[in-house]
């Protein structure tokens, strides 16, 4: 079903009295105030926030809980939890002797679930890479730590795109892994469109973002510390399980959301890399958007994704209520 977007009219009075109201107490804060305050300036900000934050986000719910025809409904979150909603709708209306065809379908809950379990081993493997990575940056008496940061930034000056589609010549049938395992006398092995080359380009493109929060919080923390658990006779394992995890924690509560998150909701690097063989979340919500062109049933996807994204967010608002681990570098 295409289907062409369109705003309700409501909405577009709506959005236009917002804006009037805004430069009406725009002008009358100019006034009350006699000048403009510093204040003011944020006034742009703010604007920015409402109309491509706040907006989107009041479109998105708004074509979640309605249909084609703008009437409310829940029949795109049904559809998200039996995916053969639809069908099953017209086996029901056709007579009993379709009932026997009725099947719920779990291609949704399935793809949701997959790429959960895909998003989770990024995250452990940008963990398990990206702490060390991150504490031999941070570490004072390591005089290569400078350079380390700079080999994990300038990958991140190269568009995404490219960053995906250059680990082609390395992983196809002809690329240079295989050409040079032909080389050495072994055979070729198969490591594009598979789950474990979608893994591996998920990991690359999102470890720095694992690497720089963990940073952060490594730098952030006084050398005085650990000093004095040595003094008290600690050793350096015990000094790093008592005193450098424990203060490094909110940086891994950070990474763990920037990196797990993106990975559920990534689209590319599944189509490059896995060859259209494996669909994850961003896969069907853009599939449902541009293929498809049901804007009422992606928007109740990204509305799901958003709830998730929400969670994820209140978790780390509680192991980092000073948002202390939350920058990059």
């Amino acid at each position: 079903m295409n289907q062409s977007l369109s705003l309700p009219s409501w909405m577009l009075w709506l959005l236009g009295l917002f804006l009037l109201g805004f430069v009406l107490l725009a002008v009358y804060s100019v006034k009350r105030t006699n000048g403009i305050r510093r204040s003011f300036f944020a006034s742009p900000y703010t604007l920015w926030m409402v109309l491509f934050t706040i907006v989107p986000c009041v479109l998105i719910a708004y074509y979640a809980l309605t249909d084609a025809n703008g009437a409310f409904t829940l029949d795109n979150f049904r559809n998200f939890w039996d995916s053969n909603y639809s069908v099953n709708q017209l086996y029901t209306q056709m007579g009993p002797e379709y009932e026997v065809l009725i099947q719920r379908g779990t291609v949704n809950i399935g793809i949701l679930v997959y790429s959960l379990w895909m998003a989770l081993l990024c995250t452990i493997i940008c963990l398990v890479l990206g702490y060390p990575a991150a504490y031999f940056m941070a570490d004072r008496n390591i005089k290569i730590g400078s350079i380390l940061v700079v080999l994990f930034i300038i990958p991140m000056w190269m568009n995404f795109l490219l960053r995906t589609i250059a680990w082609m010549t390395l992983l196809e049938d002809q690329g240079l892994i295989n050409t040079l395992l032909k080389s050495l006398g072994f055979h070729s092995v198969q490591l594009m469109y598979n789950d474990r080359a979608v893994l591996l380009g998920m990991v690359y493109n999102f470890l720095p973002f694992m690497v720089f929060p963990i940073y952060t919080s490594l730098t952030k923390m006084d050398s005085k510390l650990l000093e004095a658990a040595q003094d008290l006779g600690a050793n350096h394992l015990h000094t790093f399980w008592r005193v450098t995890a424990p203060l490094s924690l909110p940086g891994v509560i950070s990474g763990i959301t920037m990196v797990f998150m993106p990975s559920v909701t990534t689209f590319f690097i599944p189509r490059i890399l896995g060859g259209g063989n494996t669909m994850m979340f961003g896969d069907l919500i853009e599939n449902r958007f541009l293929t498809e062109g049901n804007w009422n049933l992606g928007s109740a996807l990204s509305l799901i994704m958003m709830v998730l994204i929400l969670i994820s967010l209140s978790v780390l608002r509680k192991a980092d209520p000073e948002g202390e681990g939350g920058g990059m570098i």
